[in-house]
């Protein structure tokens, strides 16, 4: 898969495809869809959907309206070429017909969704806004044991690194969590009896991500020596695949699933 994702155009790097192609073959698809929201020129789309298609999986649900200029991508001057670069990226890679893909803002995907989820990757809109949005939008679509995962926490946009902090280590309903690159994850617990022993870990986390927050709310320059210095505390190496696997799995066992 990495060597797969060298060849693409897009903003991961090798760890974090590693991540997501680990997620979407690790959740069982009894436990529903993987929703992307950012699809770009395609890059995570591909690499998701041929990780589903590899563990039994029929599809990738994808939404991005396809339009630039953005936050994340200012200076880009493809805007007219992005729909057709999209899909000459799925086609190119065998993977158009297991992606179903939602030309539209995610909010608007939002009004209508109605289905549960296993991975919910988020690296749409990077404002405060859009990113919480998202969350707040689709958390409640997850079911105990899925994933979710937000791109640029470490990469000095607010909105990524704010509401990862905010609404998923903050909030009672995650538990297993991490960063791999700067990809944050957690699993969704929902109201696991055994939710409290996950906390000393999301706080643990919590306490390094939440001192660079002033950093990217008050714009200060995340290329600053010092922000630099307080990331490198942030752990954020590789997953162990095998160790990564049983520790997800391990919440369906105490559940008895």
């Amino acid at each position: 898969m990495v060597t797969l994702s060298r060849k693409l155009s897009g903003h991961l790097t090798d760890r974090e495809a590693r991540f997501l192609a680990l997620a979407a073959a690790t959740l069982p698809p009894s436990l529903g869809d993987v929703l992307e929201i950012g699809s770009f020129k395609g890059k995570s789309t591909t690499v998701l959907a041929k990780s589903v298609a590899l563990s039994g999986g029929n599809r990738v649900v994808a939404v991005d309206p396809l339009t630039l200029p953005c936050a994340t991508d200012p200076s880009i001057d493809c805007a007219e070429s992005l729909p057709n670069l999209f899909w000459e990226t799925l086609e190119a890679n065998g993977v158009r017909h297991l992606v179903e893909f939602h030309q539209l803002r995610s909010e608007e995907l939002a009004l209508t969704w109605d289905r549960p989820l296993r991975l919910l990757w988020i690296d749409g809109d990077h404002s405060y806004r859009g990113v919480t949005a998202d969350i707040d939008n689709f958390a409640h679509h997850l079911r105990v044991g899925s994933v979710v995962a937000f791109h640029d926490v470490l990469h000095g946009c607010e909105g990524p690194i704010r509401a990862f902090c905010e609404r998923v280590l903050l909030s009672p309903a995650f538990g297993l969590c991490g960063v791999c690159g700067s990809i944050g994850w957690a699993q969704y617990v929902g109201r696991a009896s055994n939710s409290d022993s996950y906390a000393s870990r999301k706080l643990a986390l919590y306490r390094k991500l939440s001192r660079l927050i002033p950093f990217v709310a008050l714009g200060r320059s995340p290329h600053s020596l010092l922000y630099k210095v307080m990331r490198s505390f942030v752990p954020h190496g590789n997953l162990d695949p095998s160790a990564w696997k049983a520790e997800i799995e391990s919440l369906a066992i105490e559940r008895g699933g």
